[in-house]
């Protein structure tokens, strides 16, 4: 039963407003003693000419406005306040989880409607560091948050595979590569002879003019240019899959830049014909001025393409063979004035899909008094950020299996180990806004009390436990739809089944807002919950066989909920811990 929708008909009947405008208008009051729901009287004081108090008031003795899953209606000051019937709500909230599992949340708004996703997008021949980590999780989520609500979702990576740094890298490899070095650790060798052309351009100018002539080469389509450039665009592929298989992630598409720079001179043909492009000092732009940004460029003044052609190419690209809802970049803040030019120079050409294109901004990551660079060398290479995070974990599960004296093998800790270290870093990245910055601390990530992923996972597996036990006394959850489940009245009960209740809300907004923390938000407020639940109810103790087995059904809801919204942020639980 859906009880705001149940609310927002009441009122509607009562009142001759619209029940969509009444919908709108509902609020969910900020204290418990203000009931469950609640509806502001202000917009019916111009129709019914009475003050609001005086309506509100009249509106709570209306036959029309009461129903059997409300146990009050009441009037406090200018708003009108239904409390819902607990029993009943618990009965119609846990019946719908029990149906769905861990489906819950799911809905069909999106039916026959396309989303891409872009996010990643490292650069080849450059180390994966925590700041790709950032676009690549927040994206992940998306994608899976839109498909649990019906969109068809292609999941791109637009690899930096193209532009005037491979000029630089195919100069770099020809004067300092080794190539055994290369075949033996490719990001590591490819890394050192970039920082190297950067410290020695400095003092030699013929440097970067030599880069500019091998990136000429590389788009003429020159042979040795072009092997070159295969040959670390595949060596880079395999390091990141190996990363992307770890952490769960998946694309559909791999056009990169590369594949998009041979359409670019249709960009430009298109640009040319429909009279945009103006020369400013050598190069070819388009004025923007109309939309209140700096002219985009097309062609530089040596008649090279530069990557805002080419993500012109691609929106084009993408309208024609996927015929787009919504094209989403999952994108840094800085970059947010580069799209602002590339949606306005398809807007200003008369393509209706620029509309249809989003950046998704995100915030910087930092750890204390440190920078990143990858031309001076100074970064944090996610790799080995996870394998801290899974060695720190692995270390506090131990020493708890041998305090409990479990009877766990170390290859089954080393596999708890893994998935909650590699969700402690994964949901550092998602439960905030996605435009903060991210500080790392580990003391925070790790702490199995605090709003963390370890204190998630942790819940999940202390429920299924109880669950466990349970079933080996014989004792099992109530059906879906028992009466049974109207005994969940308690104050912490009745809390659980609400926070419960909220999940599938805040996915949809998660979406509306590609914002995936409104998704771990719910999901810690479950996990909160069910814990003053469990510290506060006996679940399994006492004589009352069927107050156990609703409590038992409220385990299993509060379950498939935590796997639920954890999956859709890209964590995996655990069974036990």
């Amino acid at each position: 039963m859906d009880f705001r929708k149940t609310v927002a008909t009441k009122v509607s009947e009562a009142t001759g407003l619209d029940f969509e405008t009444v919908n709108r208008l509902i609020e969910i009051p900020p204290q418990e003693d203000m009931g469950d729901f609640a509806f502001p009287c202000f917009t019916l004081a111009k129709t019914m000419h009475k003050a609001p108090n005086m309506i509100a008031s009249e509106l709570s003795s209306d036959d029309r406005v009461s129903d059997p899953c409300f146990s009050r209606v009441e009037a406090k000051g200018p708003y009108l306040n239904f409390f819902v019937d607990r029993g009943e709500y618990a009965r119609a909230v846990l019946s719908e989880v029990m149906k769905a599992g861990t489906d819950y949340g799911s809905s069909e708004e999106g039916t026959g409607k396309t989303v891409i996703v872009e996010y990643s997008s490292p650069n080849i021949a450059k180390p994966f560091h925590v700041g790709h980590a950032f676009t690549t999780i927040l994206g992940h989520s998306l994608a899976r948050i839109y498909e649990k609500l019906g969109y068809s979702v292609v999941r791109m990576n637009h690899l930096g595979d193209y532009g005037t740094q491979f000029g630089k890298l195919i100069t770099a490899y020809r004067l300092w590569g080794d190539e055994s070095a290369l075949n033996a650790d490719p990001i590591t060798e490819l890394l050192r002879i970039y920082v190297k052309f950067h410290e020695e351009e400095k003092n030699d100018p013929s440097l970067t003019t030599s880069a500019r002539e091998n990136f000429k080469k590389l788009e003429e389509g020159c042979e040795e240019e072009v092997e070159l450039w295969k040959k670390f665009r595949d060596m880079s592929l395999v390091v990141f899959n190996k990363l992307y298989d770890r952490l769960g992630v998946k694309f559909d598409n791999y056009n990169g830049e590369s594949y998009y720079a041979k359409m670019a001179d249709e960009v430009v043909s298109m640009l040319k014909e429909k009279n945009l492009l103006v020369e400013s000092e050598g190069a070819q732009v388009v004025d923007l001025e109309e939309f209140g940004v700096p002219p985009c460029i097309i062609l530089k003044s040596d008649g090279t393409t530069i990557y805002g052609t080419r993500d012109i190419a691609a929106i084009l690209y993408r309208d024609e063979h996927y015929h787009f809802d919504k094209n989403i970049y999952v994108v840094g803040i800085p970059q947010a004035l580069h799209f602002k030019q590339v949606f306005s120079v398809l807007k200003k050409a008369g393509y209706e899909c620029a509309d249809k294109c989003e950046h998704v901004g995100f915030g910087l990551v930092k750890f204390q008094n440190m920078k990143f660079s990858t031309r001076d060398g100074n970064i944090v290479l996610l790799e080995e950020l996870l394998d801290e995070s899974v060695a720190k974990t692995y270390e506090l599960i131990k020493a708890n299996a041998e305090t409990r004296k479990s009877d766990m093998s170390d290859e089954q800790l080393r596999e708890i180990a893994e998935k909650v270290g590699l969700g402690a870093v994964i949901y550092t990245y998602v439960k905030a806004g996605r435009e903060r910055d991210i500080v790392f601390s580990w003391d925070q990530m790790l702490d199995f009390e605090g709003d963390t992923a370890p204190y998630l996972i942790y819940t999940y597996a202390r429920t299924r436990s109880i669950l466990r036990k349970a079933a080996e006394q014989g004792v099992f959850p109530a059906e879906e739809g028992s009466e049974l489940l109207s005994k969940l009245t308690g104050d912490e009960e009745f809390s659980c089944a609400k926070m419960i209740a909220d999940l599938p809300d805040a996915i949809k907004k998660a979406a509306g807002s590609n914002e995936p923390f409104m998704v771990s938000r719910s999901v810690s407020n479950i996990a909160r919950a069910f814990n003053r639940f469990y510290n506060n109810c006996s679940i399994l103790g006492g004589d009352d066989l069927e107050l156990k087995r609703a409590r038992l059904s409220l385990c299993r809801c509060v379950c498939d909920a935590i796997e639920a919204g954890t999956y859709l942020l890209g964590i995996s639980v655990v069974e036990q811990m």
